[in-house]
């Protein structure tokens, strides 16, 4: 039987000790009625800390800014319901022994603003650009590249001062922050664009304004991809020394953990090593890191909606457990293998591999 009890050790992340390595990672469920987290979202994620997630980043909450959504059922970390709301998630999750995070998340140009619940609101992006010769917007002003800076930062704020334990910002995927990430949708010709470093200044700013409003000893989680939901082989970066060109400005920003977003966490991320994306961030930046993608499963999120996809059968955690016992990485997030199995953590801890539920994409259609 493989040895799991890495999985279990605590990891202390900025004075914070998470009980476990398992982190739940953050899956858009859009069951918040008002944008407002409801029972139900509590007893979704406290099911999960009572079985042993060791750190619970929260599905995507937007901001303040309207134009940061594009469905009524996501929730929101601003006003007296929606942060009413999040406290019992909050108090629920503690309650079971586990830590949390939301993650603050904007969608930028992927909301189509007919569609959005704020029509009359434009969708906002560096360049309007949704994907390479797609608009879907207009251009950010300065001024609104300020007023969005403030909204993350209250949303950090807002989210310390009800009890969460630490705050994620989404850079990932092709929304908001990574559309300046990323070349094909920043064409801007002010400080904001340029080349790679160049195009990290709005995310640098974000970190900064939000370590301003949480203080020194607040965790601050950044997560990024190279791959896009506009194009699944986008890359950031080539290679290593890109990587520190990239990660550099962003960990002296006040990034205190880089939740690297892949695929398929068993891959390597550049020739000539077999480290992944998680494990170059720590070599690269010294940093804590989260690996992320296909856990424990042996098909990819995006493969589970091709018409010949099954959404994923068990897969063993061998190679997983190799790379977390020699410190490639720090904490291992699971997203649709938790969504299957809520005590995924017991199941692994007792080496009941075999009891494992297959993950079907129609268990996103309900909240258990």
């Amino acid at each position: 039987m493989t040895d799991t009890s890495a999985l279990f050790r605590p990891f202390t992340l900025k004075g914070v000790e998470i009980p476990t390595r398992i982190t739940m990672a953050p899956m858009t469920r859009m069951m918040s009625p008002d944008q407002t987290p409801t029972q139900e979202v509590a007893a979704y994620y406290r099911r999960r800390a009572a079985a042993g997630v060791g750190l619970i980043i929260t599905e995507g909450t937007t901001l303040s800014d309207q134009s940061a959504t594009y469905n009524p059922g996501i929730p929101m970390i601003h006003g007296e319901g929606p942060l009413a709301g999040w406290k019992h998630v909050v108090d629920e999750v503690h309650d079971a022994g586990g830590k949390i995070a939301p993650q603050l998340w904007h969608v930028g140009a992927v909301r189509r603003q007919d569609r959005a619940p704020h029509p009359d609101i434009p969708s906002r992006s560096p360049s309007g650009l949704f994907k390479p010769g797609k608009y879907q917007g207009e251009p950010m002003t300065e001024a609104e590249i300020a007023e969005t800076i403030a909204s993350y930062a209250q949303a950090a704020s807002n989210a310390k001062a009800i009890g969460f334990d630490a705050v994620e910002v989404h850079g990932a995927h092709g929304y908001l922050i990574d559309q300046f990430f990323w070349e094909d949708t920043n064409e801007r010709g002010d400080s904001y664009g340029g080349d790679l470093a160049g195009r990290t200044r709005f995310a640098q700013e974000v970190i900064k304004a939000i370590r301003k409003e949480v203080g020194a000893d607040f965790p601050i989680i950044l997560r990024f991809s190279q791959w896009k939901q506009q194009r699944y082989e986008a890359k950031l970066v080539l290679n290593p020394s890109e990587l520190e060109t990239f990660l550099s400005p962003l960990a002296d920003a006040g990034v205190d953990c880089f939740h690297a977003s892949s695929r398929r966490y068993w891959e390597p991320e550049f020739e000539g090593s077999n480290l992944n994306l998680a494990g170059w961030c720590k070599k690269i930046t010294g940093l804590p890191s989260i690996t992320v993608g296909s856990i424990s499963l042996d098909t990819d999120y995006l493969s589970s909606f091709s018409p010949a996809g099954d959404g994923g059968t068990a897969a063993n955690i061998d190679d997983l457990m190799e790379r977390l016992e020699r410190e490639e990485f720090d904490l291992v997030a699971i997203g649709r293998a938790l969504v299957a199995n809520p005590d995924w953590p017991q199941i692994i801890r007792e080496g009941r591999m075999e009891d494992l539920k297959a993950y079907d994409k129609d268990m996103l259609l309900n909240l258990y």
